[in-house]
């Protein structure tokens, strides 16, 4: 079946939805939610993203934690901080994902799955995580990520 970029991220946010909630291996809840697709660059894509959000979480918690100050951890609701760390794996270990797509696609997956306000919060973690990992010359991007980069700068 073939699937787009957007459709593959809504899997991954479901599977670590279902890895949060049950704990069961994340190998089972892979092959349940992934089984429908057969491209290979689709599954490589999801495999990954799911790999680097489980593999890099406590990184990429103390990322959000440092954000939002006077605001708990803990009532963060579940799918937020799902997409905010599906955004940030994107940010810090996909190269060649603009930065601008990995925001992008978090909020517009939250406005179909999350609360309302959810979008805007998601947009103001990951915006300002972004500008500071860019500013401690922390992205590594390549190819269309990097020309999102250099245009960012270009824009200051």
């Amino acid at each position: 079946m073939q699937i787009n970029r957007r459709q593959i991220r809504i899997k991954a946010m479901q599977i670590l939805y279902a890895y949060e909630i049950t704990k069961d291996p994340i190998k089972n809840i892979k092959k349940n939610i992934l089984s429908e697709i057969d491209d290979k660059e689709s599954l490589d894509f999801a495999n990954d993203l799911i790999d680097n959000v489980i593999k890099n979480m406590d990184y990429l918690d103390k990322l959000i934690k440092d954000k939002i100050l006077n605001w708990e951890y803990e009532r963060i609701a579940l799918l937020d901080k799902i997409l905010i760390r599906m955004g940030l794996s994107e940010l810090l270990y996909f190269p060649e994902i603009p930065p601008k797509v990995s925001i992008n696609e978090a909020i517009e997956i939250s406005k179909e799955y999350c609360t309302s306000k959810s979008g805007k919060f998601i947009n103001g973690i990951l915006d300002a995580i972004f500008l500071e990992l860019k500013e401690k010359k922390l992205l590594v991007k390549t190819g269309r990520g990097l020309l999102e980069l250099k245009k960012k700068s270009n824009e200051k």
